[in-house]
């Protein structure tokens, strides 16, 4: 794949070490693979997948649910303001061609939620997983990946890359 493949990365706001690890990680791989990490531009997640992405070279773009520019994470690349608070969550989604989930919260579901309706492969680190079903059993379709590493081979694979 090339630059013009879009990753997103979607999870909460706050994070803790470990989750900060895991979005660094998973960063660094997307730039790694020269794909283009797309994320709602703020901190938590979406900050330490920035930085991951920023400090080896690569590029990230961010979709702002604010009204500045400013207000966005320091690695981001690209920024989109929208002033849509989550409502961009479903721009965030439909600019990707893959999405990774790391732990999160409803914002984070409910662009699982837009992926699934949208037909864009997910997979989760430790964030929701197919054990959510609607009223007609229709599960969640997520693939649970234990590492950076398997969501970066899982998404490769997929594409056949």
């Amino acid at each position: 794949m090339d630059c013009n493949f879009y990753v997103g990365i979607i999870g909460s706001r706050d994070c803790d070490k470990e989750f900060a690890e895991i979005a660094y990680q998973t960063g660094r791989l997307i730039a790694l693979e020269k794909w283009i990490l797309v994320c709602g531009g703020m901190g938590g997640i979406m900050e330490y997948a920035c930085r991951g992405a920023s400090e080896n070279n690569g590029i990230s773009m961010g979709i702002l649910p604010v009204n500045s520019r400013k207000s966005g994470n320091p690695y981001l690349t690209y920024s989109i303001v929208t002033g849509l608070g989550e409502a961009r969550n479903s721009i965030i989604v439909k600019s990707c061609d893959a999405v990774i989930a790391i732990s999160g919260s409803y914002g984070t579901l409910s662009e699982i939620a837009f992926a699934n309706l949208y037909n864009i492969p997910v997979v989760s680190i430790n964030s929701w997983d197919e054990g959510i079903k609607d009223n007609k059993g229709i599960k969640l379709a997520v693939y649970n990946a234990e590492s950076p590493e398997a969501a970066a081979k899982y998404i490769k694979n997929l594409f056949n890359t």
